[in-house]
């Protein structure tokens, strides 16, 4: 029975990791589409605005293709120098979108500067609108299926790279209302103030997403809401014993690590408490996906809590 179990967790973990992988993929494809159409719009136009949305794209496609690599390595098993696997590869990967997000930001108000000194008439405006109108809606149906799936299957490099892809659709829609505007007006001064806000929203972003996967990589805790479900599963099936203390989680990629102390009465045996922790590792599995438990089972001179506590309460 044991044996099926885990022969069926290691096929849900192996399609999961197929599906992931090839979204990553898929990402690089689109990307590649999406950028295509927008140096499109921004040749026909010659709008600087459109430049900034098309300049963005560019990061895309690159970072879409390091999501795929972490996302191989991070499915990579557990070693010898990476006994606790390699979860964290996710992480370095929306780190790197972090940054070249700032750069693209960087280069986009260097060409606002260039602009504001001569700003330009714009060229087939509403040929060059309809093409970015297009990609933009590929952009967004394409950033809902990678936050989606990327939350469902834990996994920091797709939801990051739908994030940012999403932030992308905005800053289009802003892009296309207001060259409307300015086709309209005649003000060919806000081809450049738009460059400019583009340029803005995406250094926020950047600096939005840096500091997430940072945190990532520093090991953050489970959130207060998952932390008491976590406590109420392991008191929920550790009959038998007196107490549990010291509960310590954090979250590495898809995987998250669960470690704290079970204290039992002095004369138990080895075996017995073993049970235990067995029951409470077995139900843990079956509610959190990818979870490592670590279980340190204490005598009762250990317990935190006066004797006589029932329920096996948390010090």
């Amino acid at each position: 029975m044991a044996a099926t179990e885990d022969m069926a967790a290691a096929a849900a973990k192996a399609a999961a990791k197929r599906k992931v992988a090839s979204l990553a993929f898929w990402s690089i494809v689109i990307a590649f589409l999406v950028m295509g159409l927008k140096f499109v719009a921004w040749q026909m136009t010659g709008s600087v605005a459109l430049y900034s949305d098309a300049l963005e794209s560019i990061v895309n496609v690159i970072t879409a293709t390091a999501a795929l690599w972490a996302i191989r390595i991070s499915h990579k098993p557990a070693d010898s120098d990476h006994p606790f696997g390699h979860h964290k590869a996710e992480y370095f990967s929306a780190v790197l979108e972090g940054v070249l997000i700032v750069v693209a930001a960087m280069l986009i108000i260097a060409k606002v500067w260039q602009s504001l000194q001569n700003p330009a008439l714009i060229e087939q405006p509403w040929e060059g609108l309809m093409i970015n109108g297009g990609a933009a809606v590929v952009n967004a149906a394409w950033a809902l299926v990678l936050i989606r799936n990327g939350r469902a299957e834990r996994s920091p490099a797709l939801v990051a790279d739908g994030q940012h892809i999403m932030t992308d659709v905005l800053t289009s829609v802003g892009v296309i209302v207001g060259l409307v505007a300015a086709v309209m007006t005649g003000w060919r001064i806000l081809d450049p103030l738009l460059a400019l806000l583009v340029a803005l929203n995406i250094l926020y972003q950047g600096w939005k997403l840096t500091g997430e996967s940072l945190s990532g990589l520093m090991d953050r805790a489970v959130d207060t809401q998952e932390h008491m479900r976590i406590r109420d599963i392991i008191s929920a099936n550790s009959k038998g014993a007196l107490e549990v203390h010291d509960l310590k989680t954090r979250i590495a990629g898809r995987a998250t690590f669960i470690e704290f102390h079970m204290v039992v009465d002095a004369g138990m045996t080895v075996g017995d408490s073993h049970v235990i922790c067995d029951r409470i590792e077995d139900a843990l599995k079956a509610e959190i996906p990818s979870v490592r438990v670590t279980i340190h089972v204490e005598p009762d001179d250990e317990a935190k809590l006066p004797k006589g506590t029932t329920a096996v309460p948390f010090a």
